[in-house]
């Protein structure tokens, strides 16, 4: 790897595949949504006061509308990540009179407290920060900064995810009420799989497990296209059509009609298990993706032999 190619790869700087699209509908989010809070927060703590509440609400509106599958971006996060975070800086700023250690402490707080309870949300760090730091008229509302204008705050970004993404099934929010593929919903890999690949990794990754499952299948399935070879099928073999959970279906030849124009197979695994059936070779090579053999009770494909990889 050359010393760029290396330069790059350190600084993170990733592909992006995102359409635009895409963009401009995580920018227009971005604009209704802190448009909607930074009014809101100018009425209680004025202007100055609501532009240090609001940088904390511009980076949720990032992940809400710019990554609004990512786990970190979800309602339990979004809402818990910044009311707990928000309450640890109201009381880091009334018992700890000294900023330079009450700010550092309520955001050391916050994280800790936001990982036990399962709501990590990277803005709430800067709404602890803001209940330290934020001046006399955030330190005079006390306890009601929690609730006004953090948790309105909160309320109207939400609202305003919902109602943004809502418009484009493919991007739904909360992640939940996304329209998936079929074959996503019925994974063959368990939960418990992914929980323990998932712990392996030693540190926290803001992926979801159906977001995961198909960024899998969408790479499974690229990597196994095969081009049309009809020549290459072959009597006594099995194929399959590339799915997995309940839309896997495998088919062992039986036979090649002569010369080649047929193909006789029995369905030995998915819908029709058992059954015998007999199509045009050029409807088989266009349904099947590759070559597999069964080994531990499970299907597995065959590499560089049969209809290639």
């Amino acid at each position: 790897m050359s010393l760029y190619k290396k330069i790059i790869s350190a600084s993170g700087v990733g592909s992006d595949a995102t359409g635009h699209a895409e963009k401009l509908i995580s920018a227009a989010g971005g604009f209704i949504g802190i448009s909607l809070t930074l009014w809101l927060s100018s009425h209680y703590l004025g202007l100055q006061g609501a532009a240090l509440l609001v940088a904390s609400m511009g980076a949720s509106a990032v992940l809400l509308f710019a990554v609004p599958h990512g786990a970190l971006s979800q309602p339990w996060p979004l809402v818990g990540g910044n009311l707990i975070s928000a309450i640890i800086g109201v009381s880091c700023a009334q018992a700890v009179s000294n900023m330079l250690i009450a700010a550092p402490l309520a955001v050391a707080l916050a994280i800790a407290a936001m990982y036990y309870l399962r709501c990590i949300h990277p803005p709430g760090g800067a709404t602890a920060l803001t209940a330290v730091v934020g001046g006399a008229q955030v330190h005079q509302l006390g306890y009601q900064f929690v609730l006004t204008p953090v948790l309105l705050n909160v309320v109207v970004m939400l609202i305003a995810a919902v109602a943004v993404n809502w418009a484009f099934p493919w991007r739904r929010y909360p992640a939940a009420f996304r329209k998936l593929p079929e074959s996503v919903a019925r994974p063959q890999l368990a939960h418990a799989d992914f929980q323990y690949a998932l712990a392996q990794t030693g540190s926290y990754v803001d992926v979801n497990e159906d977001d995961l499952l198909n960024i899998y299948r969408l790479a499974a399935k690229h990597a196994w296209q095969l081009s049309d070879q009809p020549e290459k099928i072959t009597a006594g073999l099995c194929y399959s059509n590339g799915e997995t959970g309940d839309d896997l279906s495998v088919r062992k030849v039986v036979s090649l009609g002569e010369p080649g124009a047929e193909v006789t197979y029995k369905i030995v695994a998915g819908e029709g298990l058992g059954m015998i059936k007999t199509s045009p070779l050029a409807d088989f090579s266009d349904w099947q993706r590759y070559e597999v053999i069964l080994k531990n009770n499970a299907w597995h494909r065959i590499r560089n032999t049969g209809v290639g990889s």
